[in-house]
């Protein structure tokens, strides 16, 4: 099999492309012929040794995919040649609570991920992909678009007729955009790109706020729809602080992501204001099982930015950490 590999040390220089033994699926193991990878910031950090500095090397990145199962092990009963699946993030995160011990078996590290051509799976470690989807699609699906629906839907208990802020048009915030729409929720969308926020406005968003423009945006949020229900927040420390005050009293924050750096952080209107906020780490097996399912039935596809070949890996990444994207970034497995 061919694959992509961070070697001896960290950084995207040193990315690259080695030939390895085909691996054979052992007893409830399933070996899947990869189709496409979708990229996430989480991938960049993990390159950079930024995520992890401890993680051990070599590590094939990246955590998103879908393929084709082209082989099974003894014992195992779900799946069949043929099938066309995705890989879960935390592989053994079925549902229920989270541990420690089933995070720490994520794809793209602590375990080798998905950029490569061919990747065995424990049986339980992958999920049906949706018909109606490519698979350029398909492979968007197992952290963007689970962890928009954990914090809406899992965690988040949005209803129709809410106010939902989500932050940029990256790929979690787009689907959050979509699923939110899909549940009758009202969507407001920040960006520093006026091109952007019109490629929103196309999708459903009812409100479009540029911060760029608009330095204190969640002024603007709040003169434009009022005091939101749900913030899905993608900066981190350094856009909280705007984001509790654009959520109402009794609101709730969903923090996913750190991609506007670090600051400090004020919690006192957070506690003054009752407003909850729940960490995202992506979410479990049970969940993208039901998302699926909705994905399918307002037949919602992703939105892919673009895709590159197997051999424009490096590209890609490059593209997608200069955030030119709008929604997701696949490379196509050839």
């Amino acid at each position: 099999m061919i694959a992509y590999e961070i070697r001896d040390s960290f950084g995207l220089e040193n990315l690259t492309r080695v030939e390895r033994e085909t691996p054979e699926p052992g007893h409830g193991e399933v070996r899947v012929r990869m189709r496409a990878v979708s990229l996430n910031f989480r991938d960049i950090l993990m390159i950079r040794g930024h995520y992890n500095p401890r993680q051990p090397l070599p590590l094939i990145p990246c955590s998103d995919g879908a393929g084709v199962v082209e082989a099974v092990g003894p014992g195992v009963t779900k799946w069949a040649v043929g099938d066309r699946v995705c890989g879960l993030f935390a592989q053994d995160w079925i549902g229920g609570d989270p541990t420690k011990d089933k995070i720490r078996t994520t794809l793209g590290g602590p375990l080798d991920g998905t950029l490569c051509t061919q990747r065995v799976f424990p049986e339980h470690g992958l999920i049906a992909a949706p018909n109606h989807l490519s698979d350029e699609e398909a492979a968007t699906l197992p952290c963007a678009a689970l962890t928009a629906w954990s914090s809406l839907v899992t965690y988040g208990d949005v209803l129709a007729g809410q106010t939902v802020l989500v932050l940029g048009t990256g790929g979690v915030s787009i689907f959050a955009l979509q699923l939110a729409k899909a549940m009758g929720a009202r969507v407001v969308v920040t960006s520093s790109s006026d091109d952007k926020l019109e490629q929103a406005r196309a999708l459903g968003a009812d409100a479009l706020v540029n911060y760029k423009t608009h330095s204190e945006w969640h002024k603007e949020v709040v003169a434009q729809v009022g005091p939101v229900d749900h913030v899905v927040e993608v900066g981190g420390a350094g856009t909280f602080d705007r984001s509790v005050r654009a959520v109402k009293v009794g609101g709730t924050v969903s923090l996913i992501g750190v991609l506007a750096g670090p600051r400090e952080v004020n919690l006192t209107r957070v506690l003054m204001q009752n407003i909850r906020v729940q960490g995202i780490l992506v979410g479990h097996g049970d969940g993208f099982a039901a998302m699926n399912r909705a994905l399918a039935a307002h037949d919602i596809h992703p939105v892919v930015d673009r895709v590159f070949g197997f051999d424009e890996a490096v590209d890609a990444i490059e593209y997608v950490a200069a955030g030119k994207h709008f929604g997701k970034v696949v490379v196509r497995v050839d």
